[in-house]
């Protein structure tokens, strides 16, 4: 496993064959608030792995043991000015953005507190896996702001209109388990096993075409939200995408000759 650190607060580590990073939260001591220096962190993280072929799937986790994130540096904004929130903007924005426009499958594995911009993290993610501690939501109201990374976006298309204005609305924090049953996580697992459970399920999907994965992200992507008759376009234009790869010929080759794909990424 190598490790690469972006700025003081993120961390990325390559698994197995580097096909699997994992991008880890790593402000401990202020479990994991997203200050203006850690979101250019996470855009400049997530800028390179997007770029980055050998690249499969992200992985995204937190080095602290009680949270996954608590969400925005209050500490930091109570000192802004107006002026100073509307520069500190476009970087915010970058760090919830880079984790969404990811153009591989993403996982978040989410133990404790995932609150307001921390679960926004996890929102933007396609698969939330969650151990038994977690606690999401999104307080913006409660401190007199909305959800700014994508909340009012993201928690609608997972679990409904009015649901997810219920969520926002009352500012609530959601415990593990209504939280899987409100469609909030995906995956719940017993406590101190997220990491390990979404780097398994991250493991899994990285034996499978690379050209493939990131075809099949972007149909699922454009395609929400569409009328059926557009999104089938969407769905034709990445199969045709993929179907002329060279990891489609080779995918038919190893399926015939009863080997392992050598994916050629391409």
């Amino acid at each position: 496993m190598s490790e690469e650190r972006y700025g003081e607060f993120v961390l990325v580590r390559r698994h197995g064959e580097g096909h699997v990073a994992e991008l880890a939260l790593d402000r401990p001591k202020a479990m994991n608030a997203v200050s203006t220096d850690m979101a250019r962190s996470i855009a400049g993280a997530c800028a390179a792995l997007g770029a980055d072929r050998d690249v499969r799937v992200v992985v995204l986790t937190s080095t602290h043991e009680r949270a996954f994130c608590v969400g925005a540096d209050l500490k930091e904004r109570n000192s802004f000015s107006d002026a100073d929130l509307v520069r500190q903007r476009p970087v915010a924005r970058g760090a919830y953005t880079g984790v969404l426009e990811l153009p591989v499958p993403t996982i978040a594995a989410v133990h404790g507190f995932a609150l307001g911009g921390g679960f926004e993290l996890a929102l933007s993610c396609d698969v939330i896996v969650a151990d038994r501690t977690a606690v999401v939501g999104l307080p913006e109201v409660s401190v007199g702001v909305i959800p700014g990374g994508g909340g009012t976006q993201l928690l609608p298309r997972r679990v409904g209109a009015a649901r997810a204005a219920e969520l926002i609305f009352t500012a609530r924090r959601v415990e593990a388990v209504e939280a899987r049953e409100l469609g909030l996580v995906d995956e719940l697992v017993e406590e101190g096993r997220d990491r390990e459970e979404a780097l398994a399920l991250g493991a899994q999907i990285a034996v499978n075409s690379p050209v493939g994965l990131r075809n099949a992200k972007r149909a699922l992507r454009l395609g929400h939200g569409l009328d059926l008759r557009a999104g089938l376009e969407v769905e034709d234009s990445a199969w045709r995408a993929t179907a002329f790869s060279g990891d489609r010929a080779e995918g038919v080759a190893a399926f015939n000759e009863k080997r392992r794909p050598q994916w050629p990424g391409e």
